[in-house]
């Protein structure tokens, strides 16, 4: 029933006899927007599948590969569902998905939400680090919600395969195995407001994956948020995306959202984007795209890779809200990305900063449509002395730069608080914490985490840390000290443990934290403590973490080797990475420096 063969060549339905004229669904001309009423997702799907619109596959050289409209995911979904249900799954029993860049994802996402099950999305593999890495994550977020369902596209079967081996599931396979099986003969029961629609991962962790419990009401909370009061969606607006659907951006912004607005929707596969993001301006220009989201490395790397030649080809004028969130926003890559496609029609004032998480769905707050970004300098260092945004020019001497998030949803509760929980003052920092109908209700079978950051009044401790200007919230860090390299977050406990690993490295020796990087990257850095001496050694354990770090969590880092003792601690002896990172950085021997390529171009050559 699927419009057209999907991503990997598996045909899941009649193909058209003229693949040449297939089209991607069109705008939203039939049904008017809709945003509430609606009970669960099953039924906002109902709604969509009596319009048009749906969603639109493209392939490694932008071409349209595949069309999923909301009538056929209606119809695949349910038949699905009744083949899952004839398996005797219970009620909330939990269904693994890779979320590859596929019509797979959705089927099978919202089978569940038909016949009443969980569904979880797992990394697509998107810049992890090795084979046997990979799929130890993946075994663990399974176990971690006792799965009784996997589910992996024809790409990522093997890893499947290997990950589930040993384990109690009920069933695991290809997206073929699951459409041989049986239909059961059962009516759907609609799940109520209360039960969980989906769990959420919120890191790659290597020990303690944690999934966000989100309900049907929660959800749908959040979207109608995210469509009225966010992004101001119409008939006429078109979304575009290559962000990964295991992240909440990915899932919540460019599946459910234009889904709960009967909105079309076009997508470009992750790793596609990764090698050739000028496909993603393509993709906007051709379909005439009015709303796509990236994390700052995203625009970056497209103003990178743009060619002389490509400014007569793309026409952004239809981009009307580029939204920037995942990470701390960054002014100046946005700036240059601004700058380069000036002359494709982008507007600057497209650019929406954006604040929220996982814990929340997905959005917190937008900052006002079209005004582009607004930043905040503040005296860098009243700021590190005493936690006050003290405002200064722009030409400042030490000046330090925030974006303006908006204010938050209607509908939510922030409260900005010191560390004896006292709200404090207009432009000084604090803990953000939040409270409303889009917070989730918990960490699924983790009661002690979800103890850890939600009280019994319904205030969420968010981790971040920012300061207000009137109502509009501005972040400054993540007091968890969560690592964000390249819109991923990674938990720095999770380094410091995999990093123990290796001889030589004590435990409770390692400080992981990230600094700021040239242009528009952070760097991490691990701080090691050692008794080695000897050069050649330290080469080799240096070496070691570096290939470590590699291996489990995908990306580079600077390791820094220190005596014994000189990692700095709290009065009550734990850890403390803010004055590791800052200790760091003071070591560097001269202020120029202090700059991270230039700390690494001294490394290399020293």
């Amino acid at each position: 029933m699927m419009d057209s063969k999907n991503t990997f060549g598996q045909k899941n339905g009649p193909e058209p006899s003229d693949e040449s004229s297939m089209q991607p669904t069109p705008l939203n001309k039939k049904l008017s927007v809709k945003t509430t009423g609606f009970a669960n997702l099953a039924d906002v799907l109902d709604y969509a599948a009596t319009g048009e619109t749906g969603f639109n596959f493209y392939d490694h050289r932008g071409e349209l590969e595949a069309v999923l409209s909301y009538r056929a995911l209606r119809e695949e979904a349910s038949t699905l569902a009744r083949r899952l249900l004839g398996l005797g799954l219970k009620r909330g029993d939990r269904v693994g998905l890779i979320a590859e860049t596929d019509p797979m994802f959705q089927r099978f996402f919202f089978a569940c939400q038909y016949a009443g099950l969980i569904p979880f999305a797992l990394p697509a593999g998107i810049q992890l680090g090795s084979h046997s890495a990979y799929v130890n994550q993946i075994r663990r977020m399974l176990e971690s919600c006792d799965a009784t369902i996997a589910v992996a596209p024809h790409s990522h079967a093997d890893f499947l395969q290997e990950a589930v081996t040993g384990l109690d599931l009920v069933m695991s396979g290809v997206p073929e195995d699951f459409d041989a099986l049986p239909e059961a003969d059962v009516e759907f029961e609609p799940q109520g407001s209360d039960d969980i629609a989906y769990l959420q991962y919120t890191s790659g962790s290597t020990r303690f994956p944690r999934g966000v419990e989100i309900n049907q009401v929660t959800v749908l909370e959040n979207l109608r948020a995210i469509a009225e009061d966010g992004l101001k969606l119409s008939e006429a607006d078109r979304f575009v995306s290559w962000l990964p659907y295991y992240h909440d951006m990915g899932l919540i912004g460019f599946i459910l959202v234009p889904l709960i607005c009967q909105l079309s929707a076009d997508y470009l596969p992750s790793r596609t984007f990764a090698m050739r993001p000028r496909l993603w301006l393509k993709l906007i220009s051709d379909n005439k795209g009015t709303i796509s989201s990236s994390p700052t490395f995203g625009y970056a790397l497209c103003a990178r890779r743009l060619r002389p030649s490509d400014y007569e080809r793309y026409d952004l004028s239809s981009w009307r809200a580029a939204c920037v969130g995942a990470e701390q926003v960054n002014p100046v890559p946005l700036q240059a990305f601004s700058n380069a496609l000036a002359p494709c029609g982008f507007d600057p004032k497209a650019f929406v900063a954006c604040y929220g998480m996982a814990e929340c769905v997905l959005a917190v707050s937008f900052a006002p449509l079209d005004f582009g970004l607004t930043a905040d300098y503040v005296d860098q260092d009243i700021m590190s002395n005493t936690g006050k945004a003290s405002p200064v020019s722009k030409d400042a001497e030490n000046v330090a730069t925030y974006v303006d998030c908006g204010p938050v949803l209607p509908g939510f509760e922030y409260s900005i608080r010191d560390e004896n929980g006292n709200e404090v003052a207009e432009r000084q920092c604090g803990e953000i914490l939040l409270r409303g109908p889009s917070v989730m209700s918990g960490y699924f079978r983790d009661e002690e985490a979800t103890c850890a950051v939600l009280s019994d009044e319904g205030w969420l401790d968010t981790g971040d840390i920012g300061y207000r200007v009137g109502d509009n919230i501005y972040i400054t860090a993540r007091s968890k000290d969560v690592i964000i390299i390249k819109g991923r977050n990674i938990w720095p406990n999770d380094m410091e443990v995999v990093a123990q690993r290796v001889e030589g490295v004590r435990l409770g020796g390692v400080a992981a934290f990230s600094i700021s990087g040239i242009g528009d990257e952070e760097l991490a850095v691990m701080v090691v403590e050692t008794k080695e001496r000897d050069a050649g050694k330290r080469n080799e354990l240096t070496h070691a973490i570096t290939a470590l770090m590699h291996e489990h969590f995908g990306i580079n880092v600077i390791i820094d080797l220190v005596r014994p003792g000189t990692l700095p601690r709290t009065s009550s002896g734990k850890l403390s990475r803010f004055q590791s990172r800052e200790a760091f950085l003071d070591r560097q021997p001269e202020p120029a420096l202090r700059l991270p390529g230039a700390y690494l171009r001294k490394r290399k050559t020293a």
